[in-house]
């Protein structure tokens, strides 16, 4: 699997090539500014990109613009957006096509390799990986107005965190400690209170509960 990999922080960016390439990833292009990250996404065709949202020269989102650019001109190109806060506008920019196969996650996140190597290779499978604490604050800022949230069950809103990061009703049941049918019952039961149509497809699911997350926002 191919990768551009973009990052200014040359320890961070090392630190990267280094564990991916560990976990059998090919390593297209390692770039620290954003006119090479262009250039990359151009002319490599990577698998997936995993892409800091700070990059020279401007360091304000000029890695998200331009893997935004290069889903533009690719249709559903794979992109792994790392920053170091959450920013819900980033997020909700990545997810705007409705397309899939991208990812948002906080760099503390990089330090766990099983989690970090388990979102490169999901957002490349064209699935969605978003990080927790995206998740969390949106549903903490909607639950205070919102009666369908309001109407979970504790249990099912820990089932909706791990719905909406991406992972699928096995990994939900595993994480869990429960079997999967009972996670689908839970999962049943959140798209009816929330009023979303039931889906076997989980990145349509993530992007159902996220769409109706950031509803009105």
């Amino acid at each position: 699997m191919r990768v551009v990999l973009a990052e200014d922080l040359f320890l961070l960016r090392d630190g990267l090539v280094r564990l991916l390439e560990a976990h059998d990833f090919e390593i297209a292009a390692a770039v620290e500014s954003g006119p090479e990250l262009s250039r990359a996404l151009a002319e490599l065709d990577p698998d997936v990109a995993v892409v800091d949202v700070r990059l020279p020269p401007t360091h304000t989102d000029e890695g998200l613009q331009c893997a935004l650019e290069a889903r533009r001109r690719r249709p559903g190109l794979p992109v792994l957006v790392l920053s170091q806060h959450v920013e819900q506008l980033y997020a909700r920019e990545l997810l705007a096509d409705g397309s899939g196969a991208v990812g948002y996650l906080l760099k503390d996140r990089v330090f766990d390799a099983e989690q970090f190597v388990d979102a490169v290779r999901r957002v490349a499978a064209g699935g969605t990986a978003m990080d927790p604490q995206v998740i969390q604050q949106l549903l903490a800022r909607k639950s205070a107005d919102d009666r369908p949230l309001a109407r979970l069950t504790p249990r099912e809103r820990e089932v909706l965190e791990e719905m909406a990061q991406g992972r699928s009703n096995a990994a939900i049941a595993g994480k869990l400690v429960v079997t999967e049918r009972a996670i689908a019952k839970h999962t049943a039961n959140i798209f009816a209170k929330l009023g979303l149509a039931v889906s076997d497809d989980d990145n349509r699911r993530v992007l159902a509960v996220l769409a109706h997350l950031d509803h009105g926002r």
